[in-house]
């Protein structure tokens, strides 16, 4: 079915992408107010940071069954279901009494935002003509890095004042904005594209360079994740429990990782996907072997998120670039095949740096990280 609209609102796609800031902020938000999370309900941090992994977890196994289920809705439709659940989730985590609580409600805000990324990108670019379409994809997309550059660190800042609790208002706040935003400027007869079933999501893995390349995602982006997911603890003895100082080198790492991956995607364009992934792999596996040396002072910790971050986020557009090259047509499945990879990276980071944390120490992260990324660095460079 192709999709049809009347003439629509210039300011639709992006609110679209205000959607997407708001669904991120919470994600990366939760990686900043585990300190917090951990003393007010009494856990432990490696504990607390299954938050994480539930919330990562929830996007990439429940998301694509909910995005195939109502494959055939209106989008403004999907997208303001999608927008409600992740509202609803936010509000039961804020008034959650134990971590339990936090958790399940963590999982219905994920089955939100899981359902509300992708859609917002197939609307918005049904909503422009198609020579804008990429454009139209990316500014969706950038949501993200802003909610990676400001929300956390805004979020992370307000939970070192006001509690955690706060931070999550904070993110349902967001979210009542986004979803006035969706009714108000996304039109209500955007039509739903063919129908694309589970199976045909997962036929490109029939294919070994593919799952190569997505398996490099899911080690690199896990050796990326381990040290965010647990930045508060890694980075403990450099912030001094500051919950100021931390959002400040969670701002600085958002920065600097946009910088280094629209750096990526532009030496992409002349290198090729796979050289660019190489050498930022080999970047962050020197990163993380340093990481350790860096956590005692603040200054120390400053330039080695600078270090890291520019390797950190320079594999994301490189690795959807050699996915893209290898079946264009079809780019949109594997492109979303690649952000459920992601999910479980994050996911992953959250497990691992939690069994890490109780047997080395959050100080010995950055070498269980490295050792993943040099794994990486060998898969890929097999493609």
């Amino acid at each position: 079915m192709t999709s049809t609209v009347d003439t629509p609102s210039r300011w639709a796609v992006p609110v679209l992408g205000f959607g997407t800031f708001a669904v991120g902020t919470c994600e990366f938000v939760l990686a900043g107010v585990l300190p917090q999370l951990s003393g007010t309900l009494r856990v432990s941090m490696s504990t607390a940071g299954q938050v994480v992994t539930a919330f990562a977890l929830t996007c990439a196994l429940v998301a694509p069954v909910l995005v195939a289920a109502t494959a055939g809705w209106r989008r403004r439709r999907v997208l303001l279901l999608a927008v409600a659940v992740y509202l609803i989730g936010n509000i039961a985590t804020a008034v959650a009494p134990s971590f339990q609580l936090v958790v399940a409600a963590q999982v219905v805000a994920a089955a939100g935002a899981g359902l509300f990324v992708p859609t917002a990108a197939v609307t918005a670019s049904a909503l422009v003509p198609e020579d804008r379409r990429g454009r139209a994809i990316a500014a969706v997309t950038t949501g993200f890095t802003a909610a990676t550059a400001f929300g956390a660190p805004l979020g992370t800042a307000l939970g070192a004042v006001s509690g955690w609790r706060m931070t999550m208002w904070f993110v349902a706040g967001l979210a009542v904005l986004g979803l006035l935003g969706v009714l108000r400027l996304v039109p209500a007869d955007v039509a739903a594209s063919t129908p694309e079933s589970l199976r045909a999501r997962f036929a490109p893995l029939a294919d070994r360079r593919v799952l190569v390349v997505l398996a490099t995602t899911l080690i690199g982006f896990t050796a990326v994740y381990l040290p965010y997911t647990y930045i508060a603890a890694v980075f403990a003895p450099a912030t001094e429990g500051s919950g100021i100082r931390l959002a400040v080198l969670m701002f600085l790492l958002g920065v600097i990782g946009t910088i280094g991956n629209f750096g990526a995607g532009a030496l992409a364009d002349r290198l090729g996907g796979r050289k660019v992934v190489a050498l930022a792999l080999a970047w962050l596996v020197v990163s993380l072997l340093v990481l350790p040396l860096t956590t005692g002072s603040f200054g120390l910790a400053t330039a080695e998120i600078v270090f890291f971050g520019i390797a950190a986020f320079a594999i994301t557009t490189p690795q959807q670039h050699r996915l893209i090259t290898l079946s264009p047509g079809s780019a949109s499945v594997l492109v979303s095949l690649n952000a459920a990879i992601l999910y479980l990276a994050i996911a992953a980071s959250g497990i691992i740096g939690a069994i890490g944390i109780e047997w080395a120490g959050a100080q010995h992260l950055g070498f269980i990280a490295a050792a993943l990324a040099a794994v990486a660095l060998l898969l890929s460079l097999r493609d």
